[in-house]
């Protein structure tokens, strides 16, 4: 059983991976950690704690960052072409009754996880990574205590989807993307490399709702204004690229991957850029050096992901 932590900034693609976390028999998911990125951290929260209570999802939700790790950084954009206003695809949100945990922000709620649970939480991030920078650095010792750390985020081979160098989750927070990289727990990085191959058309979401229950129909409701601004991008269907991170988690088998330290740009024309250098190549001392071997996917079996995705969204099922 994996227990998780599910650090995500709720978003459309959040959405359906929350989704299969909460259903995944093998995932235990343990907590939910909110941040800035698709919206701003009041929406991102808000939306974190309208799906838990949809989906009956008893999972704490902790609110965390709302501005990047270098307080010197401008704020960016709200990408609201992709995500809607409310940052999940416009639908009507009802009040909510569920809170956040009191006293409890993001950071310190996975530290103190983390450390209730040694070697057990997988910590997944599918937006900026400043909740986890955070308590890297509030608390170095956890390294050691987790298990694992799986992120969306970066483009290795391809060019970016936010600048031809940089993907947004790194992009919206690199100094916070560098320590986390950096730092000396195991990390998969799940990039553009592999989610812009995973395409799931809206006749396949159709079937899925079809099969499944009210949490399939709202999660398609949900996807609709994500899939329209992909039509222009990648045709019938939407780019799933949250949920590839959940899949890794229970099926690493189905993703090709490379080993090597990774840094990331951090300023100019190439701000956020993620670059590895690979442990099969040398090359003269630099900054990748001292820092430890992570691992890239490079290749992706997508028709197999978006089956694992399905069996588990539709009936609780392990594929």
């Amino acid at each position: 059983m994996h227990k998780v932590i599910f650090d995500t900034d709720p978003g459309i693609d959040d959405a359906m991976a929350l989704l299969f976390l909460h259903k995944h028999p093998q995932i235990d998911l343990v907590g939910v950690t909110t941040v800035f990125g698709n919206a701003p951290i009041d929406i991102t929260t808000r939306n974190a704690l309208y799906l838990g209570e949809a989906w009956s999802i008893p999972a704490p939700v902790a609110r965390g960052a709302g501005v990047t790790l270098d307080a010197d950084r401008k704020g960016g954009y709200w990408p609201t072409a992709i995500h809607g206003e409310n940052g999940i695809g416009e639908v009507a949100i009802p009040d909510i009754i569920n809170r956040v945990e009191d006293g409890h922000p993001a950071h310190q709620f996975i530290i103190d996880t983390v450390r209730a649970h040694p070697g057990e939480i997988t910590l997944v991030a599918v937006g900026r990574m400043t909740n986890l920078a955070l308590a890297i650095k509030a608390d170095p010792g956890i390294a050691s205590l987790v298990r694992q750390v799986v992120i969306m985020g970066g483009a290795f081979d391809v060019n970016g989807n936010v600048s031809p160098a940089a993907e947004a989750n790194i992009h919206g927070d690199p100094e916070a993307a560098d320590v986390v990289f950096t730092a000396a727990w195991p990390v998969v990085v799940i990039g553009l490399d592999v989610t812009m191959q995973t395409v799931m058309t809206s006749g396949f979401l159709a079937e899925m709702v079809a099969s499944g229950g009210e949490d399939v129909r709202l999660l398609s409701d949900i996807s609709q204004f994500y899939i329209e601004f992909y039509k222009t991008r990648v045709g019938d269907g939407m780019v799933v690229h949250d949920s590839c991170a959940c899949v890794y988690l229970v099926r690493p088998d189905l993703f090709e991957t490379r080993s090597g330290p990774i840094r990331v740009v951090c300023g100019g024309i190439a701000d956020g850029q993620t670059i590895q250098k690979p442990d099969s190549r040398g090359f003269p001392p630099g900054h990748w050096d001292s820092h430890p071997s992570q691992l890239v996917c490079t290749k992706v079996r997508p028709d197999e992901v978006l089956a694992v995705i399905r069996a588990a969204i539709v009936s609780g099922q392990a594929l």
